[in-house]
């Protein structure tokens, strides 16, 4: 892959439902039209994480289907909603083998061989904290997981746990910060047959495809495991060594270039980082983005050059509010093309492109929602613009902008430089909702021939002189010079 690659999230099987609906014809992973594909290529793509392409869990569709939470936020956007369009969650996996609905796993096979010719990767999904409630591996092996065995657990604690049909009291999965996963069993990573096992899983997996994204992977850490789980784990010795550094280790000595993406927070990023994974989400970024000032989004643009290049940047995903939602359509527009012009790999959700207006949860298969064109158009000018070379192959550095007198507004804009041979991408983005008003310093442009070649505002008059000068943006306008 390129340096800063691009990486397209779709959710599988809720896209493939929309296609057969637009096309009135069923599809596995291999029968997709090539049209489809050749748009991801243009639109400049370096891998696509197709997420939830494991096995179903039956029970945990059923949890789904009368979980009241989760069918009331489908009902505030579709009360006429059919039960039947709930399916499990991505993150319960029952098996990691592609699920029949979908072609099984020679359909992935040859989608993956379709997809590499084309030059882009196949990413797919690792939970390496639970597995489904119903994994066969419950009943046959209940020690692969944190349990009381056959007592039930005192009543402060009975809620973390459930029985299995074998009378064990099994923990479901669960973040320390939220209520548990009850469509998942928590797994023992103290036990070394739990690594033993999932160790030849993510081998397995990985044959598959070319990277994985390791959903909630802190979790995993012996310290963190140790917090959450003390109590159910001293008859275990304390691990010598983390799973993540002995399992990305094992696959890259089968595949050398294999991706590894971690799906991390609470400020261990950079400790998965030192474990061996290529790229870390940089949630920081988003809630800076979405909350914070235009100063601290740049204080946190000067962390360490290897940290931002490892960092995988978004504004949207399966998880959190949509785009357009999150921060009104300008701001989505300014916040897509910061984390578009920075160092570190850039994550767009499918349906992000598309204008999706509401969030839904990942368990409802049938969203019917309509494009929004102005969205599209959007991204699609962007996506152009990002996939030249100068993005991938240059060097990166920030920008100062100067005040205009005692006008203090020059703080909202931001601006940075690429910088590959003799081409120069200057980019420059007043982020906010005002009008704003700078100086920049840009040099050799007594040389130099300046192109707009992204804008949301038109340059009136002059480009050198309007860059050499007193620089008023309008609220969130972006603006991308090339020289």
């Amino acid at each position: 892959m390129r340096t800063n690659p691009h990486i397209l999230e779709i959710n599988t099987r809720l896209w493939l439902n929309r296609l057969a609906k637009k096309h009135n014809q069923t599809f596995t992973l291999d029968t997709v039209p090539m049209e489809y594909w050749e748009k991801v290529k243009a639109g400049g793509f370096d891998a696509i994480w197709f997420l939830g392409v494991w096995q179903a869990s039956p029970k945990a569709k059923e949890i789904a289907q009368s979980f009241t939470p989760l069918t009331d936020a489908i009902k505030t956007i579709y009360p006429d909603y059919s039960k039947e369009d709930i399916g499990a969650s991505p993150f319960a996996v029952y098996d990691y083998n592609v699920d029949a609905v979908l072609g099984g796993n020679d359909a992935l096979i040859r989608l993956r061989e379709t997809l590499n010719g084309m030059g882009i990767a196949v990413f797919l999904d690792f939970v390496g904290n639970h597995l489904a409630v119903d994994h066969p591996k419950t009943l046959s092996n209940p020690d692969f997981f944190i349990n009381n065995g056959t007592t039930e657990p005192p009543a402060d604690k009975k809620n973390l746990f459930y029985k299995t049909e074998n009378g064990v009291w099994i923990a479901n999965g669960r973040d320390p910060h939220f209520p548990s996963w009850t469509d998942t069993a928590q797994l023992n990573y103290f036990n070394p047959d739990t690594q033993a096992f999932m160790l030849n899983t993510l081998k397995h997996a990985a044959s598959m495809c070319d990277g994985v994204r390791c959903d909630m992977a802190m979790l995993t850490l012996n310290k963190v495991h140790s917090d959450i789980w003390k109590d159910y784990l001293s008859k275990y010795p304390y691990p010598h060594e983390e799973f993540w550094s002995s399992a990305v280790r094992a696959v890259r000595e089968i595949d050398h270039d294999f991706v590894f993406i971690a799906e991390v927070y609470w400020g261990l990023e950079w400790e998965i980082q030192e474990l061996g994974f290529d790229y870390t989400y940089d949630k920081i970024l988003y809630d800076r983005l979405r909350y914070s000032t235009p100063e601290s989004i740049k204080g946190h643009l000067n962390a360490e050059h290897l940290y931002q290049k490892r960092s995988i940047r978004f504004i949207a995903n399966h998880d959190e509010e949509v785009a357009i939602k999150a921060f009104g359509k300008e701001k989505s527009f300014a916040a897509a093309a910061i984390i578009s012009t920075i160092s570190g790999a850039r994550m767009f959700h499918l349906f992000q492109l598309h204008g999706r207006s509401s969030h839904i949860p990942i368990q409802y298969l049938a969203d019917p929602f309509e494009e929004d064109m102005e969205v599209y158009n959007f991204y699609t000018r962007l996506l152009l613009e990002i996939n030249n070379p100068a993005y991938h192959g240059g060097q990166w550095s920030m920008k100062d902008v100067y005040a205009d007198g005692e006008n203090q507004t020059y703080k909202n804009v931001m601006s940075w430089v690429w910088a590959q041979a003799n081409t120069h991408k200057f980019v420059i983005i007043n982020y906010c909702n005002c009008e704003s008003v700078c100086y920049l310093d840009v040099k050799k442009l007594d040389t130099a021939v300046a192109v707009e070649s992204f804008a949301t505002h038109p340059v009136d008059g002059n480009l050198e002189e309007w860059l050499k000068g007193k620089v008023v943006l309008k609220p969130f306008e972006i603006k991308i010079v090339t020289m």
